[in-house]
């Protein structure tokens, strides 16, 4: 599987998504600009020492990043009021689960291009704006691998 983070902005969260790349194979593709620096005490210290374990890439921007795709490139933009639950597709192996900002979340641009590749995690509480960025990659990775049998589970 492939977890992209688009412009994040809070170290632990990166660090921690990095730490669940590492756990469960999966690549990690980090899109500039981040609202941190990769020296960051906090992104080190929530990715514990799992970073030499991560398959990553740094992307200068989302043009770059999507120009590097193959072709059968598969992307799911998991974001609020997506009309499909993250549950209710299939995923491969190689697909890509891309996430935005903590603070603003996916360009709306890449929504409104892809409506049937945006996906939501569905929240129960109106009154609350998201869900933690690490969380919501932990739930839509392992649903994936869920489909898949576990495949490689130590």
């Amino acid at each position: 599987m492939n977890i992209v983070l688009v412009e994040p902005e809070i170290p632990p969260n990166t660090g921690n998504v990095a730490r669940l790349c590492a756990v469960t194979n999966s690549t990690l593709h980090l899109i500039e600009p981040f609202g941190f620096k990769l020296d960051d005490a906090a992104l080190k210290r929530a990715g514990m020492d799992y970073w030499q374990q991560v398959r990553w890439h740094r992307w200068p921007g989302w043009r770059a990043f999507h120009d590097h795709l193959p072709p059968d490139a598969r992307l799911w933009f998991i974001e609020s009021e997506g009309p499909q639950k993250y549950s209710d597709v299939v995923y491969s192996p190689e697909d890509y689960l891309v996430f935005g900002r903590e603070t603003a979340g996916l360009p709306k641009t890449l929504l409104a291009e892809n409506p049937s590749h945006w996906l939501r995690v569905p929240m129960f509480n109106s009154a609350s704006r998201s869900l933690n960025l690490s969380n919501c990659v932990a739930l839509v990775l392992y649903e994936a691998l869920r489909q898949q049998g576990f495949p490689a589970e130590i």
